[in-house]
């Protein structure tokens, strides 16, 4: 099966003898047309591919709220590219493909108008998955012909907008891979959505006890500043960069493994409310929560513990990373373990002198892989693999400002009872991660791939 390269392109699959990892550096933003219409085609290309190992029936399923349908995912990333770019910028009066859609497939968008609402995603039946295609095969057409628009000041306004939409739609394949992962394991079934080889990395695993990275207290600056004409990207809540001062600390040169959360669940650790924030205890004992999500054990206490991946249900592997765990989960293994969540800060100083290299989304493997322990001393896995949660409320940076009108509405409006995570995973596509990339999601969000790198006080 064909799969995306760093650039979007499309390539032959890795062999399990041949895991290359993808190097995460964001690309240029392109300045010329054809430049900027072969960037727009090769990542609305890649998107389709993710949709290849798909039946009709399985677009259409919404499992819970937070999980969209595959099929509402195509048509609201073409809806942002109408919307933003050839209804407000196509010379003359534009006619959309269908005026049903701007309430149908606006997501958030308050200044745009109503909405269906986000957990009745499901039951949107018509317009059916081709005719959705349809949709994205007309919105592309209209966008390569006004990128061929004669007038300079067109394209000089509506690439940065095109970019936007770019990197919108890599993080809509992301939420694609991570949403049809909880459609599928709803299914008793537990079908694969593209099978691969187990990881033949390293086995052994090492205790707790891991190395640390230490670094001295001092004045840092993180974020970057407002990018010129959208020139290299960055989205508006990484910006501006300001300085922050640091005491000294300890982040850990591993992620937390499955060995080691199993200490946790063994200790009783989803028993002792001593290791959990108050909101975290009421959820998870409301919930009923005794291990990470698309954890089970096969017959019953006594049996193997088994997890479901994008490849079918599997022994838990004890040497990776242990993910799809909340807020309250990472905080209260981190107590556990003696030790506390990096903040975002720590984290972005700990990486920023670190190669952009990881486990993304082009081994179209969407599961974390082990690693080998060598190299002592060395941050390991900090991008791609899992996102990695810190303890840092989701808020604006010293001196932020949104963009006027409703792209303002894209990241700003959601400062509010989130908390930050750090460093892209393997459902993310390549090249899509910065060192400050900020995600965000509530503390009690378990479907994404996040997971757990310690840190102490020094």
């Amino acid at each position: 099966m064909a799969k995306p390269t760093a650039d979007g392109m499309i390539a032959e699959p890795e062999t399990s003898s041949r895991r290359a990892s993808g190097r995460a550096e964001a690309p240029a933003v392109p300045i010329g047309p054809d430049e900027l219409i072969d960037a727009y085609r090769r990542v609305r290309g890649v998107t389709e591919l993710l949709c290849e190992p798909l039946g009709t029936e399985d677009y259409v399923i919404q499992t819970m709220p937070d999980v969209s349908p595959t099929k509402w995912h195509l048509a609201h990333t073409t809806w942002f590219f109408e919307q933003f770019i050839l209804q407000d910028h196509s010379p003359g009066r534009y006619e959309p493909v269908n005026s049903l859609y701007d309430y149908l497939f606006n997501s958030y968008y308050n200044a745009v108008g109503p909405r269906h609402c986000r957990p009745r995603r499901g039951l949107i039946s018509r317009p059916t998955v081709q005719e959705v295609l349809e949709y994205r095969r007309i919105v592309d057409d209209r966008i390569g012909r006004l990128l061929q628009c004669p007038d300079g000041a067109i394209l000089e306004t509506i690439a940065p907008l095109i970019t936007l939409g770019i990197q919108h739609e890599q993080q809509h394949q992301e939420l694609m891979i991570t949403d049809i992962k909880h459609v599928f394991s709803s299914n008793p079934l537990l079908p694969a959505y593209r099978e691969h080889e187990p990881d033949c990395g390293e086995t052994a695993v090492v205790p707790l006890s891991m190395d640390w990275v230490d670094v001295p207290e001092g004045v840092y600056e993180i974020g970057t500043n407002a990018p010129k004409n959208g020139r290299p990207f960055a989205y508006d809540n990484e910006t501006p960069r300001h300085r922050v001062f640091l005491e000294a600390f300890r982040l850990a040169t591993c992620l937390v493994r499955n060995a080691e959360f199993l200490q946790f669940i063994q200790d009783g650790g989803y028993q002792r409310p001593e290791h959990w924030l108050s909101f975290g205890w009421a959820t998870v004992t409301a919930e009923k929560c005794q291990c990470p999500l698309y954890w089970f054990r096969e017959g019953g206490d006594a049996g193997p513990w088994l997890q479901y991946t994008l490849a079918g249900a599997r022994e838990i592997d004890p040497g990776e990373p242990v993910c799809h765990l909340s807020y309250f989960e990472a905080d209260a293994f981190a107590r556990w373990a003696g030790a506390r969540l990096p903040t975002e800060a720590e984290w972005e100083v700990a990486a920023s002198a670190e190669p952009l290299v990881g486990h993304f989304a082009d081994s179209l493997i969407f599961h974390p892989r082990q690693v080998s322990h060598a190299n002592p001393g060395k941050l390991k896995q900090i991008f791609g693999d899992v996102w990695e949660w810190t303890s840092s409320s989701y808020e604006a940076y010293p001196g932020f400002e949104p963009p006027p009108g409703a792209v303002g509405e894209y990241n700003a409006k959601f400062m509010c009872n989130q908390y930050v995570l750090r460093g892209g995973s393997c459902a993310t596509p390549v090249g899509h991660v910065r060192r400050t990339y900020r995600n965000f999601f509530p503390p009690d969000a378990r479907w994404q791939f996040s997971g757990i790198r310690l840190a102490k006080d020094a």
